[in-house]
């Protein structure tokens, strides 16, 4: 136990010390907030830029809709629509107001909408942003005609259903209706797969510095491979927990600030809760993955070919990138739930599931003996490969050989 806090002590501050990792830790949060703060206090005036710009064009983009009714059906036009659409005896006066600019587009109802419903739409250009609106409008005017007998019932067919959603969890969820709520899962994961990559690669470096160097073989002549493994990944785990929380606790403030500076509801906000389990998976994580890339470490024989080696063990991190899409829209669905689950894409997964939604503790505590039990088998296999016969040996790396070196076969 002293031997493993010689070696998790000067690790800690091998690796603290480093001008790249406190420029690292610091820099990036500062940054993010200063730029938040900026768009912030810029983002009022900017809004009341865009309201005194939609004031002084709003009388350009007004345009009537032009209506050639052949099915005799529209025989009232609403008040509020008097102003928006034109009425046309002939295709030829539509044709010339359509021409002239008196019209932006005009609607022929054949005589037999009532049998076949369809309407042949005239407009000089294609324009699907402005036609959708326009459609609607119409919609809303033959609706207003076919149902004027049931003024009730017209109305609930023309305005917009209004959904009251209660939900059973207290806490309290984001509107699915949002952009930004598929949006901020991604960050999410992004942010927790470079976090554990960055803070293992710490582990892949130290390991073939030390091996390239000779130290390793001094430091094994005095302590066992699973103290001098076990100190590393201590001592690196300690460093790259220190970044997730003060990279995660920054991305806490910046969606406080962004909710007042951009009015966003409260209910979008992440729950402190992720931050918690984000600091659970993130050291159950590191600890499967800095001792793989410890293995690799010690089987590679030089930094080049360590970094090569390394992509090997990135295709599992990136299979959850690859399905972020299912994991977002469906949280608690096969694949998203097998992947939460499965140790290698467990890290990643399970933080995009509870950035995206609820997930169940007792999912939750699965995922985590799951990765412990991983975790230590793996470190116990990796402790082997620190003996003179991996070490010295100087083969090119090998998938294959590392399998076999895994299960002590090699």
């Amino acid at each position: 136990m002293k031997k493993t806090l010689i070696v998790f002590k000067n690790e800690l501050i091998t690796t603290v010390n480093r001008k790249s990792f406190i420029l690292t830790l610091i820099l990036f949060p500062m940054i993010s907030l200063v730029i938040m703060l900026v768009i912030g206090n810029r983002n009022q005036a900017s809004a009341i830029s865009t309201v005194l710009s939609q004031l002084t064009t709003a009388e350009e983009e007004i345009q009537l809709l032009g209506i050639l009714d052949e099915s005799k059906i529209i025989l009232n036009i609403p008040c509020g629509l008097k102003n928006s659409v034109k009425l046309f005896g002939s295709l030829d006066n539509a044709n010339q107001a359509l021409v002239s600019g008196q019209i932006k587009a005009f609607y022929q109802i054949p005589d037999d909408y009532l049998e076949k419903g369809e309407i042949v739409v005239f407009r000089p250009d294609f324009n699907p942003l402005s036609a959708g609106d326009d459609n609607f409008l119409i919609e809303k005017l033959i609706n207003s005609n076919l149902l004027s007998a049931y003024p009730e019932m017209e109305k609930l067919i023309n305005n917009p259903l209004n959904f009251e959603t209660e939900l059973l969890s207290p806490e309290p969820q984001r509107d699915p209706a949002n952009q930004l709520t598929f949006f901020l899962p991604y960050i999410v994961t992004f942010l927790f797969y470079i976090l554990i990559l960055s803070s293992s690669s710490l582990m892949l470096n130290s390991v073939t510095n030390e091996k390239s160097n000779r130290v390793i073989e001094i430091l094994l002549t005095s302590i066992t491979p699973l103290q001098m493994l076990s100190g590393k990944i201590i001592a690196l785990g300690v460093v790259g927990l220190l970044q997730t929380i003060v990279w995660s606790g920054t991305g806490l403030l910046i969606l406080r600030i962004s909710g007042s500076s951009f009015s966003l509801p409260i209910a979008f906000q992440l729950p402190v809760s992720v931050l918690f389990w984000g600091i659970v998976f993130f050291i159950c994580g590191y600890m499967l993955y800095a001792s793989l890339m410890a293995g690799i470490g010690a089987l590679v024989p030089n930094l080049r070919e360590a970094s090569q080696a390394t992509t090997i063990l990135v295709i599992p991190m990136v299979i959850p990138l690859i399905f972020l899409g299912p994991i977002i829209e469906s949280p608690n669905g096969a694949i998203s739930t097998f992947l939460s689950l499965f140790p290698l894409t467990s890290p990643v997964s399970m933080m995009t599931r509870l950035a995206a939604g609820s997930v169940s503790l007792f999912q939750l505590i699965l995922a985590v003996l799951l990765l412990l039990i991983t975790s230590y088998f793996v470190i116990r296999s990796v402790s082997r490969f620190f003996h003179a016969q991996y070490l010295l040996s100087g083969k090119e790396f090998k998938i294959k050989y590392f399998l076999q070196a895994m299960i002590g076969k090699a």
